[in-house]
């Protein structure tokens, strides 16, 4: 079947595969924590950005409603990966092997934060869409760069904020939860913003090689994939 037929081109199964990629291994990152220049934050901040950057791209070349499906299809991939690793983590271990202990330190799942990463992620990455799809419209399609990241700012702002909120509110002070939001909010927006020219440059080549350029005037913005 070629790809005319299915309506799926090889260029936009890999950038879904990039997306998919990234969510899921920044989850799986986002234990180990970082510091550097007093800053911290996990390890997962340094992938998760990306899936953004490629969240902008299919919502720029494609559309909402593609962008749409790309995130539920992400958010049940990850359902299906952090399913995998809790049912490794619960069956009963091999007399000899001696690794349970740092398995669950690393890749158990506190049941408060899988619900706020999965939560901050679906608003997260819903806003960031649905801003730019509007944005595009609004602008006639020019000034790439402020849809990029003025899509970010909001997408990413949502996403910190509700994490954090979700995840720490009650055990840390308020002081330190405004400064975790700020802290994670800034870092992921300026790295939207530093990557502006490599989305340009995807972008470009897309819609070339595609010849598609959506504009989402009549799109149904339902964020549930059932949405026209």
């Amino acid at each position: 079947m070629s790809e005319a037929s299915t309506g799926y081109s090889h260029r936009y199964v890999i950038i879904v595969a990039i997306f998919v990629t990234c969510l899921i291994v920044a989850n799986i990152t986002a234990v180990k924590l970082i510091g550097v220049f007093g800053l911290v934050f996990d390890a997962g901040t340094i992938i998760f950005p990306i899936s953004y950057i490629f969240g902008d791209v299919l919502t720029e070349v494609y559309g909402f409603r593609r962008a749409r499906q790309v995130i539920w299809l992400g958010f049940l991939c990850n359902l299906l990966a952090v399913g995998a690793i809790s049912l490794g983590g619960v069956l009963p271990s091999a007399s000899f092997w001696e690794g349970q202990a740092a398995y669950e330190q690393i890749l158990g799942y506190a049941p408060r934060l899988l619900a706020a990463s999965f939560a901050a992620y679906l608003i997260g990455e819903l806003a960031n869409s649905f801003v730019l799809a509007r944005m595009k419209v609004a602008t006639e399609g020019r000034w790439l760069w402020s849809r990029t990241i003025g899509s970010t700012v909001v997408g990413q702002g949502f996403d910190s904020l509700v994490f954090v909120l979700i995840a720490f509110t009650g055990t840390i002070p308020t002081s330190a939860l405004v400064s975790v939001i700020l802290t994670q909010w800034i870092l992921k927006s300026a790295y939207e913003a530093l990557a502006t020219p490599f989305t340009y440059l995807v972008v470009g080549r897309l819609k070339r090689a595609e010849g598609v350029d959506v504009y989402d005037r009549d799109t149904s913005f339902n964020p549930l994939p059932t949405g026209r």
